[in-house]
């Protein structure tokens, strides 16, 4: 087990005085960086391999609030071994009182640094943490996605050279940051901006994010992100995302997003309220 701590800055947080979950999301990255690199597995180390690690599944659940000067610590799992892929398993806890404000689970592949392949993940680099863990339960598939109603909303973003992380591509934090974009645009579009949920009493508040890549984004890249929603409960509803290379039509990430409504005085989950359902129709599936 290896534990990063952070401090959460200003800049990280939201308008609700929140850790925004983008941040939760580089928090869980960094950490595993550096439960690799007290192994003995540093970037230089994979520099000279040829090689990189590449998120194929993430699974973030948010549990509660971490606010502004709050020091969190990320406690990273020993790795688990399942054919290509390494498992890790997070938890995301306050310093002090050790409460849980978060836990996740990721699954990664080593891949060639230049093609971009699966290579063997060489023995040595997990024997260095002894007896793997067993995660039980395992991280879940990102469910097939509903085909979208006739009302699916769609942004386009080109990827900029601040959008890369090291390894020249986009990061899972970034293409959240994307996700999060196309997630406001589509409730100001359908009439129900943040100001008028704040007005009315209530707020969206997001408690997981299931991320599936199948492929890199890279620079220059015009990407188009589409959403839509299904699984509509009482006071929450799935909304899903795709990210598609516009030039190809290629699908490279999948986001699933449980947004619960909640009363913003209590905090307490409230009933969707109809017109906001009414507004939302050619969105809706079902």
């Amino acid at each position: 087990m290896h534990t990063s701590l952070f401090q959460v800055r200003q800049y990280e947080c939201d308008a609700y005085g929140h850790l925004n979950n983008v941040n939760y999301v580089r928090y869980v990255g960094e950490a595993g960086l550096e439960a690799w690199a007290a192994a003995g597995y540093d970037l230089a180390r994979y520099t000279a391999l040829g090689r990189r690690w590449q998120t194929r599944r993430l699974d973030i659940e948010y549990l509660r609030a971490a606010r502004y000067g709050d020091t969190v610590e990320v406690a990273v799992s020993a790795p688990a071994v399942e054919g290509a892929s390494v498992l890790r398993a997070y938890q995301i806890r306050l310093a002090g009182s050790g409460d849980l404000v978060a836990q996740a689970q990721a699954a990664t592949i080593f891949v060639d640094a230049n093609t971009g392949e699966p290579t063997s993940i060489p023995p040595e680099a997990v024997a260095v943490f002894g007896e793997q863990v067993d995660l039980s339960p395992p991280i879940e598939d990102v469910p097939p996605s509903p085909p979208p109603p006739p009302g699916v909303f769609s942004v386009r973003r080109r990827v900029t050279w601040g959008d890369l992380d090291m390894t020249r591509h986009v990061a899972d934090a970034t293409l959240l940051s994307y996700v999060e974009t196309c997630g406001f645009g589509v409730i100001a579009a359908h009439y129900w901006p943040a100001a008028r949920m704040a007005a009315q009493g209530f707020a969206i508040i997001l408690r997981r994010h299931q991320i599936e890549n199948l492929m890199p984004a890279a620079l220059d890249d015009e990407l188009e992100i589409a959403t839509w929603v299904s699984n509509v409960k009482r006071a929450s509803a799935t909304r899903h995302y795709t990210i598609r290379r516009v030039c190809d039509g290629v699908l490279l990430t999948r986001v699933d997003t449980l947004g619960v409504w909640v009363d913003l005085a209590s905090g307490r989950p409230i009933r969707i309220p109809p017109d906001f359902l009414a507004d939302f129709a050619p969105n809706l599936v079902g």
